[in-house]
């Protein structure tokens, strides 16, 4: 376009064209999810599938009993999930910013307000201070522009731009940086105004480019969902086969085939392991509402115990350590005297009038980030008189000035850039030494330095420029990023729970070393995006056991680190609130996104959300993460325990030729008191004393491993013994069958209180769990109390069950066997609880790398 041609602009009819041919100025929305599209995508879950289709199963048996509590659950579970589903789907459409930016362009020689939608390639677009950027553009014209491009860059400040030369729009560009032409999509005016011509719009911006990237990314499948389905099949298995060895046994022992397969289908879908689908899909749906509670909205669940396990948390800086905001940190004066600016650190009269010099020298009504933090720091609104002329900053001096009319003289307040202040300063040797020594003192510290100085007019005329009058050096100002309060204790529990806390930012090398000391990180190397570039895969791998800090990191880089940190078998949880966060957070194991301050893109792309942008939230979501993992290897135990009694009474009888112990009805009143306690009990219980002391478990280590299994076998094999002795010992007796049937049947269920209480722990003692708060237990303790009493004192209930009266005496067996039972498995515990913590896994290089 010629010169003349870019201020008429595109015609009304070229317009049309252009939006046709490249479509509309936006980036591909996923759909949102209806409310139906949510419930069948949770019916697809195969945990819930196996739940309903035991249910009808039983249901086909003509069990009803079993089958209504099976449906019971499954109806629970799609309830609760397709609840928290939605609740999530509403609350993601409520962060949206509904209002799509507007522009303004020049067609046909005019100016018109348009949609940003309709905004296209080559359209000439006009910008204010204020305005977000609709498109990819290289600027015609600028006058004193600075944008903030912090959602492509992740880096707060605002950056200069300048007016292209010619042939500037085949350089290659990237957002960040200063003195640059081109301006992008998602950006914002934070000063100054422009003219620029749209280059791109759309998929085919940077922003649009990171858009599309997500697209080529697979989330990870949840590890937890894949181990439990792996241990059903298992058990499944080991059910089918229980079932055929009682038809086999019935067959062969007693004849009457089909009253074999009748008992061995009853007996098999006994075994079948329902409650697992129970405990997971019941687990992370209130794991999911838990959480939510303290502020993260879960978008998979799955996501909570997968953060549990983390081993490296990879955080950005800017919006996610610190506000997203500057403020004055530090003040020098040319005497040498420093202060560190904080709450218990009141400036004196000297740093005060240096504050309110800074501030003078500022906008009167600031946008620029560091002018709102100068004028914050100033207090009360700094009146000099009246405004009677201001300098612009140029790029040939890095300098502004206020002119104030007091009515009596003019006083000349300047700040910019120090090597600017020094010159119109023409201070000696010596005191430019001073100045520059600390100036990078401050540098060092990660801190941006504003030099200040004052002058008075010979008379009412200004000069024609800054260098016009004789400065006198005011001091120097140092602003910063302030780290968020929670970030340093929240950084502290995640390196003693063995969590490697890791860096990654846009932002100086100096600046990132200086927050992450603040912020507690460890000490460890600092990488470069060039020096990143120029490693291969296999030196980055080696490099990224003494990381802890990436500098000027670009978007596809954070992405390459991710998967790098994945490659070397670590968990990868990302958080990040922008943009250019979002690839990254879409590979990692669990993307964290910001709520208030994150983009929808970063949002869509994360696992969770952080609703309050508190990163101690984080922290809370891995200890709920480790609780729920603890829960349901507990749940777990307690269900590979609890059969092996069911399965050995079922299977004693028929060895013997004694008639059956157990029909349907009885294993689905079991069941009654099972799945209760596998939902609720263990759900609610609450977390282990060392859990976040401990190291993450280790990525290779099963949910449920051979030691747990042979602890619980143990467990349920002791339990079988004492049953069956009692069992052999009163049919032997002369017992009648009914009353050794009741016998048998109340002193199962001592063994599976017991089998409770022994479960709920790992490491707790008996009386230290006896006193630990669980309302689901008592609830479903007094439940358990209230169905034997029912079937004690109720004849109907004793003649449904083919129980026979049993004497006092004998219900204090049966109560005895389960006080038994669990003295000796919590003798048992300790010796069990060394074999475990030498059989597992752990993760020495967490305990190494993050503390």
């Amino acid at each position: 376009m010629t010169a003349a041609a870019t201020l008429e602009g595109l015609s009304a009819s070229a317009a049309r064209a252009r939006l046709a041919q490249d479509g509309p100025n936006e980036l591909p929305r996923a759909g949102r999810r209806s409310l139906l599209r949510i419930a069948v995508e949770v019916l697809r879950e195969p945990m819930l599938a196996l739940l309903l289709a035991g249910g009808i199963a039983y249901l086909l048996l003509g069990d009803r009993v079993e089958a209504l509590i099976l449906l019971a659950f499954a109806t629970f579970s799609v309830v609760v999930t397709v609840v928290q589903e939605t609740r999530t789907e509403h609350v993601l459409e409520a962060l949206r910013d509904l209002s799509a930016p507007r522009a303004l362009v020049i067609r046909d020689g005019a100016r018109v307000r348009i949609a940003g939608r309709d905004v296209v390639r080559d359209d000439v677009i006009v910008l204010e201070q204020g305005d977000r950027i609709a498109a990819d553009a290289v600027l015609i014209a600028a006058s004193d522009l600075q944008t903030d491009e912090s959602l492509l860059t992740g880096e707060s400040l605002p950056v200069g731009k300048i007016a292209a030369v010619a042939g500037a729009t085949d350089e290659p560009h990237r957002p960040g940086g200063e003195g640059q032409p081109f301006i992008y999509s998602g950006s914002l005016v934070a000063r100054g105004s422009g003219i620029a011509r749209v280059l791109a719009t759309g998929p085919r911006s940077e922003i649009g480019k990171i858009g599309e990237s997500l697209g080529t990314l697979e989330t990870e499948a949840p590890r937890l969902r894949r181990e439990t389905t792996r241990i059903v099949t298992w058990c499944a298995v080991g059910g089918g086969a229980v079932a055929v060895l009682v038809v086999v046994l019935y067959g062969l022992l007693r004849g009457g085939w089909i009253e074999a397969v009748l008992a061995g289908i009853a007996i098999g879908m006994s075994m079948l392991p329902e409650e697992f689908p129970v405990v997971l899909t019941v687990f992370l749906a209130m794991g999911a509402w838990r959480i939510g509670k303290v502020g993260v909205l879960t978008r998979r669940a799955s996501a909570i115990e997968t953060l549990g396990s983390a081993t490296i948390l990879c955080t950005d800086k800017t919006g996610t350590l610190t506000e997203n905001r500057m403020s004055v940190a530090e003040l020098w004066l040319p005497s040498g005297e420093a202060l560190s600016v904080g709450s218990n650190n009141r400036p004196t009269a000297a740093f005060a009038g240096l504050i309110e010099t800074a501030a003078l020298a500022s906008s009167v009504e600031p946008t620029d980030p560091m002018e709102i933090a100068l004028h914050a720091a100033s207090g009360a609104a700094t009146s000099s008189g009246t405004l009677a002329h201001a300098y612009a900053l140029r790029p040939e001096l890095l300098a502004m000035s206020n002119v104030w009319d007091d009515g009596a003289a003019l006083a000349i307040a300047a700040k910019g850039a120090p090597e600017a202040i020094a010159g119109l300063c023409k201070l000696a040797p010596d005191h430019r030494s001073a100045l520059t020594e600390a100036v990078e003192a401050m540098a060092t510290r990660g801190i941006r330095v504003l030099a200040v100085a004052t002058a008075t007019a010979p008379d009412r005329d200004w000069a024609e420029t800054q260098a016009g009058y004789t400065y006198t050096l005011a001091g120097l100002v140092g602003l910063a990023d302030p780290l968020r309060a929670s970030v340093p204790g929240a950084v502290a529990q995640c390196r003693s729970a063995g969590i490697r806390v890791v860096m990654i930012t846009g932002d100086y090398a100096a600046t990132a070393r200086s927050i992450a000391t603040q912020a507690g990180i460890a000490e460890g190397d600092v990488i470069t995006g060039s020096d990143l570039a120029a490693l291969d895969d296999a030196a980055l791998a080696e490099r990224l056991k003494s990381v802890t800090v990436f500098a000027r990191i670009m978007p596809e880089q954070k992405l390459r680190i991710v998967q790098a940190f994945k490659a070397g078998g670590e968990i990868v949880a990302m958080t990040g609130d922008g943009v250019n966060d979002a690839p990254s957070l879409k590979a990692a194991h669990i993307g964290i996104a910001m709520g208030n301050r994150g983009t929808d893109v970063a949002r869509e792309a994360s696992a969770m959300v952080l609703l309050d942008d508190d990163f101690g939230s984080i922290v809370q979501s891995v200890r709920l993460g480790r609780r729920i993992y603890d829960n349901i290897r507990k749940a777990m135990a307690f269900i590979f325990a609890v059969h092996v009694p069911i399965a050995g009474l079922a299977l004693l009888p028929l060895f013997f030729g004694m008639p059956i112990l157990f029909g349907p009805i009885h294993i689905a009143l079991l069941e009654m008191v099972i799945d209760p306690v596998c939902a609720l009990v263990f759900e609610a219980e609450r977390e282990e004393d060392d859990i976040m002391r401990r190291p993450p478990r280790d990525p290779a280590e099963a949910l449920f491993s051979l030691p747990m299994v042979a602890w619980s076998v143990f467990q349920g094999g002791l339990a079988f013994a004492m049953l069956a002795t009692v069992f052999l010992v009163e049919s032997s007796a002369g017992m009648p069958e009914a009353e050794v049937r009741a016998l048998v049947f109340f002193a199962l269920i001592a063994e599976i209180v017991a089998l409770i209480l022994v479960n709920r722990s790992f490491s707790a003692s008996l009386g230290e769990a006896l006193r630990r708060h669980n309302a689901a237990l008592r609830y479903v303790g007094a439940a358990i109390v209230g169905v034997t009493a029912l079937i004690l004192f109720l004849p109907a209930a004793q003649t449904l069950l083919k129980f026979g009266a049993i004497a006092w005496i004998d219900l204090a067996l049966a109560v005895g066997l389960g006080l038994a039972l669990l003295l000796m498995l919590e003798l048992c515990k300790p010796f069990a609880r060394r074999g475990l913590v030498r059989a597992a896994p752990t993760l020495e290089r967490g305990r190494v790398a993050a503390g």
